[in-house]
């Protein structure tokens, strides 16, 4: 029997538990049967990345045959954790980071789905122009125990300066930090704040949303269920589709596929969303167009 090893940076909410019953229902479909000839081992960090290099050790003692991350801080612990044992990560990024390196790279065992897709942070921030057009200054909620983020923050001050808007970066490392953060933001001036990508930031979007409405701030996020929980907007990749491609991954390796020879997918098709509610709570008018592109939620 196959032992499968879920490390996930978030907290088992009902949403991730969603997405970890339609990654298990991919592998059904494919033949690998909890029970029968499949089993799992989950371990959750409930947004803590300091706790998952213990984690993933738990799971490498227990010989897994492959380990399926969520989040970049839980695929860089996995890899620290182990170089034989095949590691798929089902959310993260892996390109710029040193996670995959090809077949003669330390992070050889390491393939799966990619979240940073090139260009999409100039299009939150074009996002968040739209949203708030009279702000004179804007920030960025950066994740600082996420490596994704020393990518994704650089591509925002990139597209910061390239459209001539002032842009401040403002840094946590826990859910402890997040009232202090976006309380500097407002003394600071922001008319708006991006949250970049971050397994921490999803396990506390409700926490997140809640602060953004409480300072005033209209925010952008990168997937939708921030929207769904009360961010203003959310504009990314579909995360559903990473967890079934993410088992079609497991599939292929366990049926004998090295993790060198399975490319890292980078995402292609996203949405925008945009919660009408929190939008007028803020006082904020949505600009048609942005109406007629979105999906609107209103919990």
């Amino acid at each position: 029997m196959s032992r499968i090893g879920i490390l996930e940076t978030s907290s088992p909410d009902p949403a991730r538990l969603q997405l970890w019953e339609a990654f298990r229902q991919r592998l059904r479909e494919l033949g690998h049967a909890e029970g029968r000839n499949i089993e799992f081992e989950t371990r959750w960090a409930h947004g803590k990345p300091d706790r998952l290099p213990g984690l993933a050790a738990e799971l490498v003692q227990l010989k897994v045959d492959a380990m399926i991350t969520a989040g970049t801080p839980a695929a860089f612990a996995a890899q620290r954790a182990t170089t034989t044992i095949p590691i798929v990560m089902a959310t993260g990024v892996s390109v710029g980071t040193g996670l995959n390196q090809g077949a003669a790279g330390p992070g050889a065992n390491v393939t799966g789905l990619s979240d940073l897709a090139p260009g999409l942070s100039a299009k939150r921030l074009a996002l968040l122009r739209e949203l708030v057009p009279n702000a004179a200054h804007l920030a960025v909620l950066w994740d600082q125990t996420n490596p994704s983020g020393s990518l994704a923050v650089p591509e925002y001050q990139d597209a910061a300066r390239l459209s001539g808007v002032s842009l401040k970066v403002f840094g946590v490392r826990g859910l402890g930090d997040f009232d202090d953060a976006l309380a500097a933001m407002t003394r600071d001036g922001a008319g708006g704040f991006i949250a970049v990508p971050s397994a921490m930031f999803f396990a506390e979007r409700e926490q997140l949303a809640s602060l953004a409405l409480k300072h005033r701030l209209p925010a952008v996020f990168v997937r939708s269920e921030y929207a769904e929980v009360g961010g203003l907007a959310a504009y990314g990749c579909p995360i559903h589709d990473n967890y079934l491609r993410a088992a079609v991954y497991v599939d292929r390796i366990l049926k004998g596929a090295r993790p060198a020879d399975l490319p890292v997918e980078q995402p292609t098709q996203f949405e925008l969303v945009i919660n009408v509610k929190t939008a007028k709570a803020l006082g904020l008018t949505i600009p048609e167009p942005l109406l007629l592109r979105a999906r609107q939620v209103n919990p």
